[in-house]
């Protein structure tokens, strides 16, 4: 009887443990570059539409370094009224030198940010460019600590374009710290001929967050490249989602669209509704 007892009880836990796992949540939030035109009329507006649509979460990218400590309450009263978060921005690497890195944590600490991303390196010239990057990602990382902040690294096409037999982006994931997030953006990926869920496979635990952005190789038909909604395009996304959460290490998610043949804020909506229908 204590036998059975003992299996029973393993069993009821083993039970609970996979019921858990199954009922795992990862937020989805929206890459405002999205809506950077309605972003741009009225943000107050545009953050409390996003919000109405269902997303969890948004991600402004690198305009917002203008803005005051005010301005940024502001913005952050606005997303706490809606129920909505910060997770990361977007930033040039001018956010990460001495002399802005400062007012970056400043204003990711006023919205609740806890990532900010280094989404446009500049020229680079070669792999040892990449190798300064890489050395200014993790210095940027080190000023962060403190603020219990993360630094990241978003990728476009050119990460993934070889340079004498070696990407860019090899670069930057074996010379920063394995705190710094490899935020992938998973059009841009496949554009450049990279399998995304290999590359989340080899690099575990650091693709934190991905950018859920569609692609389908470009032809006579207008909706094709970037146009495409998310879903609608060549990208697996069952199997990238499989891969991020079993060992990519996610924790969030962010659509990011680049225009269709619909409004900005209605391209937004129907990449929300088709991600729950493939994501669930």
């Amino acid at each position: 009887m204590n036998t059975l007892t003992r299996r029973s009880l393993l069993s009821l836990a083993a039970s609970a443990a996979t019921l858990s796992a199954a009922k795992k949540k990862y937020p989805v939030g929206l890459e405002l570059y999205s809506v950077r035109g309605d972003l741009k009329k009225d943000l107050m507006a545009t953050v409390r539409a996003v919000a109405k649509m269902g997303y969890q979460g948004v991600e402004f990218f690198s305009p917002y370094m203008q803005w005051t400590a005010e301005y940024a309450k502001d913005v952050r009263k606005l997303m706490d009224d809606t129920g909505i978060k910060c997770f990361s921005t977007h930033n040039s690497n001018n956010s990460f030198t001495p002399e802005l890195l400062p007012k970056a944590i400043d204003l990711n600490g006023i919205m609740g940010s806890k990532f900010i991303v280094m989404a446009s390196s500049g020229r680079v010239d070669g792999l040892d460019g990449w190798k300064k990057i890489a050395e200014q990602l993790n210095k940027g990382a080190d000023g962060m600590k403190s603020a219990g902040m993360r630094a990241g690294y978003h990728n476009h096409q050119v990460e993934f374009m070889p340079i004498s037999g070696t990407r860019p982006m090899e670069v930057l994931a074996n010379n920063t710290d394995k705190s710094v997030m490899l935020q992938l953006d998973v059009g841009t990926a496949i554009e450049a001929g990279t399998d995304p869920v290999q590359w989340i496979k080899q690099h575990p635990g650091r693709i934190v967050s991905l950018h859920c952005k569609d692609w389908m190789p470009p032809a006579s038909d207008k909706t094709k490249g970037y146009k495409v909604l998310f879903g609608e395009g060549s990208a697996k996304w069952k199997e990238v989602f499989k891969a991020a959460e079993k060992s990519g290490g996610v924790e969030y998610y962010l659509v990011e669209q680049e225009g269709s043949r619909f409004s900005e804020l209605e391209t937004a909506e129907k990449c929300l509704a088709n991600f729950k229908k493939i994501h669930g």
